[in-house]
């Protein structure tokens, strides 16, 4: 065990020196290009001037790079990990490329260092791609995937078939049930680097969770909804005994004024940036089978309200003219050229940002549901409405850590997390995610023939 601690010593070691090499070497690349190139285009900057910008070029990038969460090498995968860090060194360079605009504004030196700031992204994009490979790659090759031993519950899922798909990171080596003597499963928990705990019991859950910690094994657990809810608490020191409270309103009406004011503004300045797109795209609709643009359907919001949302249409007419609800699969026929693009892209969203704009629903929020899919998710998951805390939103925290067919279950999870941990700093790093989703495959996939016979059978019961 002494020596799985050094272990993990050195891969915390690995990770963040190979995470702060990545800021280093775009500054290196721009201290180049502005002593070779761009400084002789920008007045006013000698000496110790030359050195001052070059320390804020690198803070810039820095915080750009956490903004985006590019520092995930050796974590995520490697292509969120470059598309984390190509989009975070396009915003730095726009940043830079601003600051510099102030500094020199005559039209000819502005498109000349525009032309060198091209030229630097696209040496950076070059170094996105291959360092975070390489350095990836010895990651793997020096720090094997923890060997896990899972516990399962009663409850058969697919959690394991989870974890598998990074084996990366992650190897099963071996399950055993929950129900073996307590002597078995202590001895196999010291067998292995890690526990993967699948759906047990409190009682059972808290009682390996104490045992981890006390012997320093490290533990994978899927939280409870009340474990969820708790992460929000905020502590009490009035006494010599620890205390939490949890309010359990949501959000502050500070937060609210806050939300709204910066939904008005953003959703206002999207529609304008994206009219053109937009108008293209109404077009091509239109053009293909002559019938309606837009897809209204009535969805629930903040505290059980329904409002109409509008979408681009992506399927053929009537696609569901029994009225019965028949979520969209991979290999769907009822998805029209045109649709399949716009769904991949997100392009279908974009007229949501009227709903946003009228109030009805938020930038960023649980995304709302179909007012029958709340109705028969509750039947599953009494606790869903708990997302109805806050308003429905374009984007939101299920939708960019998870999928479109991820389980009811896991929804509310991952939205009650955005809830009980919101801040305007998560709304705008979920933004940012929700850019790099539009390269992520798993995020649109659809749900597969079991998914969707299983989802009538239940309605038809």
């Amino acid at each position: 065990m002494k020596i799985e601690k050094h272990v993990e010593t050195y891969r915390r070691i690995y990770q963040r020196t190979a995470n702060i090499m990545m800021p280093v070497i775009y500054t290196v690349i721009f201290g180049y290009i502005w002593y070779s190139q761009l400084n002789r285009l920008v007045h006013g900057f000698v000496n110790k001037g030359n050195v001052l910008l070059i320390v804020m070029y690198f803070a810039i990038c820095y915080v750009s790079l956490k903004l985006w969460n590019a520092y995930g090498i050796g974590k995520q995968k490697l292509v969120n990990v470059v598309v984390s860090q190509a989009m975070g060194v396009l915003f730095a360079n726009a940043a830079t490329y601003m600051e510099l605009a102030l500094i020199e504004g005559t039209i000819y030196s502005l498109i000349a260092i525009l032309k060198k700031m091209i030229l630097l992204t696209l040496l950076q994009a070059i170094v996105s791609v291959v360092v975070p490979y390489l350095l990836n790659l010895v990651y793997i090759m020096i720090f094997p995937p923890h060997k896990i031993l899972q516990i399962n519950g009663d409850y058969d899922n697919d959690l394991g078939d989870k974890i598998r798909s990074r084996e990366d990171r992650y190897k099963v080596c071996e399950e055993i049930s929950i129900h073996e003597p307590w002597e078995v499963i202590e001895s196999k928990m010291h067998e292995y680097r890690a526990v993967l705990l699948n759906d047990l019991d409190s009682h059972e859950q808290v009682k390996i969770i104490k045992y981890c910690y006390a012997h320093s094994i490290r533990l994978y657990f899927t939280p409870k909804i009340s474990d969820i809810i708790i992460k929000g608490s905020d502590t009490i020191n009035y006494f010599d005994s620890p205390l939490f409270v949890n309010r359990n309103i949501g959000l502050t009406i500070e937060q609210r004024i806050i939300k709204r004011t910066f939904d008005i503004v953003l959703s206002f300045i999207g529609l304008v940036v994206t009219s053109p797109i937009m108008l293209i795209t109404a077009i091509c609709i239109k053009t293909y089978d002559g019938g309606p643009v837009f897809f209204r359907q009535e969805r629930t919001t903040f505290r059980g309200k329904n409002f109409w949302i509008i979408k681009f249409r992506s399927m053929i007419e009537n696609a569901e003219a029994d009225g019965k609800s028949n979520p969209a699969a991979d290999d769907d026929d009822r998805i029209t050229p045109i649709g399949k693009f716009i769904r991949k892209t997100r392009i279908d969203e974009l007229p949501q940002l009227v709903n946003i704009l009228k109030g009805d629903m938020s930038i960023v929020g649980p995304r709302p549901e179909r007012v029958e899919h709340m109705e028969k998710y509750a039947e599953v998951v009494p606790e869903f409405d708990y997302r109805l805390k806050v308003k429905g939103g374009l984007t939101g925290y299920a939708q960019v850590y998870g999928k479109y067919n991820t389980t009811p279950l896991d929804k509310l999870k991952m939205d009650l997390m955005y809830i009980v941990n919101y801040s305007f700093l998560l709304d705008m790093q979920i933004i940012f995610e929700t850019v790099k989703v539009v390269f992520k495959s798993e995020a649109t996939e659809g749900f597969t023939s079991e998914q969707k016979t299983k989802i009538r059978n239940e309605e038809e019961e």
